[in-house]
């Protein structure tokens, strides 16, 4: 195994003549580079070096040495700096899969901070809805899953780094003219003959697990994944939802209001790594900066 140390001296040989000469410019000793010198001809297992006097001169092998170490060195300087750059957070890439109404709350203030921080750090942004987000994680596809999953429900994360960041409860939305539109608290078993109207498949079975567990079956109408939709269906008037606070937040209510809905619903709004991932500067920034826009939130 040749290595880079041993080359540097090689070429420092080569260029002055002697090892005490190169010794001088390595600032070492003439001993230190004999016995340098001999490692790397004992890795090449050929002589490199003629001696003849005071003098020094590159056998045939050692010249070849000599050609490739510039490149060779010039690379491993090129690496070092690249890897110094992303272990300082001068450099780096994080790929982020968020959910949409992260996306559009907490994501835009983390990637600010970030930016501002650690302008050499570029994020890309996809979005997903658990479970498929996490996959993506486990595949290699991303470097950040913004997650969230339902009190009790079962999320298998064991194998991740879970970082908590807020805790989203749902809220109810009616149109502005509904009886129960100006109630402080609504129970949902009071919207049991309404028309509904579900978000996404995740959202739309927690919807119904609630309605069941209060005693009645919701009458789903629309059921869109589009939070803008389902807000703008409800301001129409044709029928109530329950949404995410973080999903209101991201959209303006036209035509609806919220109220607080009893029983308390809540969902864990969570940032997900993998261990190895969780140690990489760029995406431990990310982490740290997501944390930091649900607490201003």
């Amino acid at each position: 195994m040749i290595e880079a140390r041993h080359l540097r001296v090689l070429r420092a040989v080569a260029a002055t003549g002697s090892f005490s000469a190169a010794a001088r410019e390595l600032g070492c000793t003439q001993p230190a580079v004999s016995q340098q010198m001999k490692a790397l001809e004992s890795s090449a297992g050929t002589p490199l070096l003629i001696r003849t006097g005071r003098e020094m001169r590159l056998t045939q092998a050692g010249e070849a040495l000599v050609r490739h170490a510039a490149g060779i060195l010039a690379g491993l300087t090129a690496a070092e700096e690249e890897v110094a750059a992303i272990a300082g957070l001068r450099a780096g890439r994080v790929r982020l899969v968020s959910f949409p109404s992260g996306s559009s709350t907490l994501v835009p203030t983390a990637l600010a901070a970030l930016r501002a921080a650690h302008p050499g750090t570029r994020v890309s942004l996809v979005e997903a809805e658990p479970p498929r987000s996490v996959e993506m994680l486990r595949e290699g596809d991303c470097d950040v899953a913004l997650a969230f999953r339902y009190a009790g429900g079962a999320a298998e994360w064991d194998d991740l780094v879970v970082r908590p960041l807020l805790t989203d409860r749902l809220v109810g939305l009616v149109p502005e003219g509904h009886r129960l539109a100006g109630a402080g608290s609504v129970a949902i078993g009071e919207l049991a003959d309404e028309p509904w109207i579900a978000g996404c498949p995740r959202c739309r079975r927690q919807l119904v697990d609630v309605c069941e567990g209060a005693g009645f079956t919701p009458r789903i109408d629309f059921a869109t994944d589009d939070y803008p939709a389902v807000v703008g269906l409800v301001g129409a008037g044709l029928g109530v939802a329950v949404l995410p606070e973080l999903a209101v937040e991201s959209v303006r209510p036209r035509g609806a209001r919220t109220v607080v809905v009893e029983p308390a619903v809540e969902r864990e709004i969570v940032a997900l790594t993998l261990p190895d991932l969780a140690q990489v500067p760029a995406v431990a920034a990310t982490l740290d900066r997501l944390a930091e826009a649900a607490a201003r939130g």
